[in-house]
């Protein structure tokens, strides 16, 4: 089956199958999150990317894959209402920024910081720290080399269309607005698929065109 990213609130998840990677989106929640269930194909051994809401849902998705890890990309709470249960029932580990973890409902196991590395099973991915949204916001890059290509989790820092929201704060655009021009644009390819935290996906290619625009309405 072909993946595209369009998924519902209630619906089910769409899966994409790389090499060594297993990827499995899922709507959640009254504002439509999305969470991502990643899963190493070598092990078996998966990677939570925003526990946002429907616990049960997400419980359900992950019940014959163990998952050991749990990452926050922000502090949002659109992003982290089933956090507790999640964790609770799991056992996984608490991963989110140092400038956000505070706001979390649960302590956080481990923080991260730019340039960090996260592993699920034989699967390494890159912590990328995306100032403005909110102060930690993260997001997370595999590599697949040539074969698989490179896969970026954004949460709301890049978005189909634009930017997160900086609450038309001039200071906390440019922020934002420059660290995801250099930390992604700069340096991957075209062909990188973004996985924000709400809405369709998207590839650096087809938002490139659109860097000056963003830039030059400040949002």
């Amino acid at each position: 089956m072909t993946y595209t990213g369009d998924v519902q609130v209630g619906g089910p998840a769409d899966v994409r199958e790389l090499p060594a990677l297993t990827i499995c989106k899922l709507a959640v929640g009254p504002y439509d999150n999305n969470a991502y269930l990643l899963r190493c194909t070598e092990t078996g051994e998966s990677l939570l990317i925003d526990a946002a809401a429907d616990a049960d849902r997400l419980l359900a998705l992950m019940a014959d894959q163990p998952v050991s890890t749990i990452v926050t990309t922000h502090q949002h709470g659109d992003h982290w209402q089933a956090l507790e249960q999640v964790a609770k029932v799991t056992g996984a580990q608490v991963v989110a920024h140092p400038l956000d973890a505070p706001a979390l409902p649960v302590p956080v196991d481990r923080t991260v910081e730019h340039g960090d590395t996260i592993t699920v099973g034989a699967v390494t991915l890159e912590v990328i720290h995306l100032r403005g949204h909110t102060p930690g916001s993260v997001a997370l890059l595999y590599d697949g080399g040539p074969e698989a290509g490179t896969h970026l989790f954004t949460g709301d820092s890049l978005f189909p269309g634009g930017v997160g929201n900086t609450q038309q704060d001039p200071e906390r655009f440019t922020r934002l607005y420059t660290d995801v021009v250099e930390r992604i644009f700069d340096r991957l390819p075209d062909e990188t698929w973004v996985y924000p935290g709400h809405g369709k996906d998207t590839t650096l290619g087809v938002e490139r065109p659109a860097l000056p625009e963003w830039k030059a309405r400040g949002w």
